[in-house]
């Protein structure tokens, strides 16, 4: 089993920047591949951002490249996301999620609870 605890979140006006942090635990953190989805109110749950298996690659939804960057901290078992030039409907429930071998990285097995990011105008 893996455990993602997420903090980070936040309101922030239109423009600024947020960094979302994700501690893992449960596994060895090369055992599994992270990213993050959201959900904004009313809608479904997508994928913003990804590590390959490799822990080099990365993988960002079309809306997010340029703006999001996904790090990690292998000693801290920690991944990051770097959210710039935020919007209004970047307004959403911001999760960690890791996934197994043969998941495609758009994929997710494990979950965090979430944190709230609010983007005011």
């Amino acid at each position: 089993q893996v455990q993602l605890v997420e903090s980070g979140g936040g309101l922030v006006q239109a423009g600024g920047s947020l960094r979302l942090s994700c501690a893992a635990s449960g596994r060895a953190f090369s055992s599994y591949a992270m990213g993050w989805f959201r959900q904004a109110p009313g809608k479904e749950r997508e994928f913003v951002a990804s590590f390959g298996w490799s822990g080099r690659n990365t993988y960002y939804a079309d809306s997010m490249k340029g703006r999001f960057t996904i790090s990690r901290d292998n000693t801290k078992n920690t991944v990051y996301l770097q959210m710039n030039s935020l919007k209004p409907e970047d307004t959403a429930v911001y999760y960690c999620a890791a996934r197994e071998p043969g998941t495609s990285p758009s994929g997710a097995d494990y979950w965090g609870q979430g944190t709230q990011v609010t983007v005011s105008s």
